[in-house]
């Protein structure tokens, strides 16, 4: 048991979130805390922020303290392409906050708003979150042959960050950081 004085022990195989920040200080990705001891150890980042009573590994001749941001020494560039992350069901839902472009319901599925079977594309402008009944219904019809309208116009997500915006605890320290890459 811990004391009153100690912190309480950390569950094997529990990790913690680390900011990425490349060397200009913009925000690159999140990193699991093993990744960013990584980064300090072999001197390709150093630390930026520290959580009060963060975690700390331990080996037999080396205590780190895992930080809460680490910045890259030096500049990584981005490629073009990967400012568009992928098209899949989850990155789907994320952007349109789970709910349902037909009927603003909990949406569990996506659906193509001009189905591939009638010519069209697998992308980002192209495909919603959907609710499985809608999705039954809507089957492969045009949304003009049934009279329904979309509740908004779908849309590519821009910019590795939007995954970001959309985490359910972000870490205080790291708020700085994702406003001023907003």
């Amino acid at each position: 048991m811990a004391s009153s004085g100690t912190r309480p022990p950390i569950a094997f195989g529990t990790m913690e979130r680390v900011l990425l920040l490349n060397a200009t200080y913009e925000p690159l990705a999140l990193v699991s805390d093993r990744r960013a001891i990584v980064l300090l150890l072999d001197g390709r980042a150093e630390a930026v922020a520290f959580r009060p009573g963060g975690r700390v590994f331990r080996s037999a001749h080396l205590s780190v303290e895992v930080p809460a941001i680490v910045r890259l020494s030096r500049m990584v560039r981005i490629p073009r392409w990967a400012r568009t992350p992928p098209l899949t069901r989850r990155a789907v839902l994320r952007r349109d906050g789970g709910v349902c472009a037909y009927c603003a319901q909990a949406a569990d599925t996506v659906d193509h708003v001009v189905p591939r079977s009638r010519g069209g594309r697998h992308e980002w402008t192209n495909v919603v979150a959907s609710c499985k009944r809608d999705n039954l219904i809507k089957g492969d019809q045009l949304l003009s042959e049934i009279g329904w309208t979309l509740s908004f116009k779908p849309w590519a997500p821009d910019g590795h960050l939007w995954r970001l915006r959309h985490l359910a605890e972000i870490d205080p320290l790291w708020e700085p950081y994702l406003a001023a890459a907003s």
